[in-house]
């Protein structure tokens, strides 16, 4: 059935001048099917680029909002429309506001992963695998205002020895990866190297070997003369790893770190999507346009 399925969305893909874009987190048969597979910063550069009609955005909301900014003329559809992000969830543009008054004359650095209200907000956004870039291309005397991840503006701050303002957000998956469960893992592969997503908190972040978004622990997994990793991010990440280094072995730092947001992306909706054209991700023109400018200067920073 699921190649007949396959088949059927290819055609419909197609049919609908449609490119997939499936991030590094979601099922593993999603991600067979995307036309690219990636992290927030490689999905974001696609969907600015594409000349597709309809971009099938196979994450959450976050990320088909920033394409449909992106691509206004394009058609976004985002294959489960519940498919939320809790740490997105936990700023809003009012409280971002009420911030900055109280920091007049700051630069607010904002986490792709947020809403486009809160980009509209933004002087500037970030990924994870280009926020010690965009931060460090700030001035030295500017106060800085991070947003909404406190464990990747902690890290960002330590690597740079900068003092940021940290929003008291965070990500509920790579909160849930504690440093027991890292320790433990290492007494259980002692030959495997640790590699840990900035998401997580610092206590986790500091026993890393190698530390990086989901495309930055790909690369170094596929670069490295290692046979064996313990992977401290989402479990999603598993799929890739494993189908592009058969001979290594990987490691869940913990069976824990599974965000059920990013599993409702299925086959099955996917197929659902290209036929109803639904659901659509749409962006109020005027918040589109005010988040767009952050959004660029991210791009072109890391373009540079």
């Amino acid at each position: 059935m699921s190649e007949e399925m396959i088949a059927k969305i290819k055609e419909l893909a197609k049919e609908r001048q449609a490119i997939i874009l499936v991030h590094n987190y979601q099922l593993g048969e999603v991600q067979d099917i995307g036309d690219y597979v990636g992290d927030s910063l490689g999905l974001s550069r696609i969907a600015a680029q594409t000349e597709a009609k309809v971009i099938v955005f196979c994450g959450v909301h976050f990320m088909a909002e920033t394409a449909a900014i992106l691509s206004p003329d394009k058609t976004v559809l985002l294959p489960d429309a519940n498919a939320g992000c809790p740490m997105a969830n936990m700023v809003t543009g009012r409280q971002l506001r009420n911030l900055k008054e109280q920091h007049p004359g700051a630069v607010v650095v904002t986490y792709v992963n947020s809403t486009a209200e809160v980009k509209a907000e933004s002087d500037i956004c970030c990924t994870s695998a280009n926020a010690v870039e965009v931060v460090r291309s700030i001035p030295e005397d500017k106060e800085i205002i991070f947003a909404p991840d406190r464990n990747l503006g902690s890290y960002v701050a330590s690597q740079l020895g900068r003092d940021m303002i940290l929003w008291n957000g965070f990500c509920p998956t790579h909160e849930r990866i504690l440093p027991e469960h890292v320790k433990q893992a290492k007494n259980d592969h002692p030959d495997a190297q640790l590699l840990v997503h900035p998401e997580s908190r610092p206590a986790v972040v500091k026993l890393a070997d190698f530390v990086g978004s989901t495309t930055g622990i790909l690369n170094y997994c596929r670069e490295s003369n290692g046979k064996e990793f313990i992977i401290a991010t989402e479990c999603g990440i598993m799929h890739t790893l494993k189908k592009e280094n058969p001979g290594k072995k990987f490691y869940l730092a913990s069976e824990v770190a599974d965000c059920p947001n990013m599993k409702l992306s299925t086959l099955e909706k996917v197929l659902w999507a290209l036929e109803d054209m639904q659901p659509v991700v749409t962006v109020d023109k005027e918040i589109a346009a005010r988040a767009l400018r952050p959004i660029e200067k991210m791009l072109a920073i890391t373009a540079s």
